[in-house]
């Protein structure tokens, strides 16, 4: 394990890595997510770096292309590589979800690079804040992600 924050308000989701990818011969990322209903991921793209999701508790509402769909607790949700997506939490509590990314490093990048680290053990939601919007572009562009807007 390496001596750096591990848990990161990322756009107002508690985020805490499990897995770096420099801990795992660098083949994924690991993290776990608390999501506040209405919170989530815009519409993004990352070509080369695969994603999935696992609800732990909750409902989010996913977008993949021009596919909606809400997926629940124990629901497995894969990310074609290069594909649009985004999610949103849903319903009355918060949903916590594992995202896989691999290999990995442009998740960490970007994570890392717009989040505000916390005190690691955190559990409860950090206090919701407006995003610095050309941070998290430029932050984007040097992982690799591409946000888009609205049809």
């Amino acid at each position: 394990m390496t001596d750096r924050p591990r848990t990161y308000n990322v756009l107002n989701i508690l985020l805490r890595f499990h897995a770096f990818p420099d801990e795992v011969m660098n083949k994924y990322c690991l993290v776990e997510c608390t999501v506040p209903v209405g919170a989530g991921a815009p519409p993004n793209h990352h070509a080369g770096e695969t994603e999935a999701f696992f609800v732990l508790e909750g409902a989010v509402d996913f977008r993949i292309g021009d596919k909606a769909f809400r997926a629940g607790a124990g629901e497995y949700v894969a990310i074609p590589d290069g594909a649009v997506h985004a999610f949103q939490a849903v319903g009355e509590t918060p949903a916590r979800l594992l995202i896989l990314n691999a290999p990995g490093q442009m998740h960490e990048a970007f994570f890392t690079a717009v989040g505000t680290p916390l005190p690691d053990g955190q559990t409860t939601l950090p206090e919701p804040g407006t995003p610095d919007i050309p941070a998290l572009m430029a932050a984007a562009e040097a992982s690799g992600m591409t946000f888009v807007g609205p049809d």
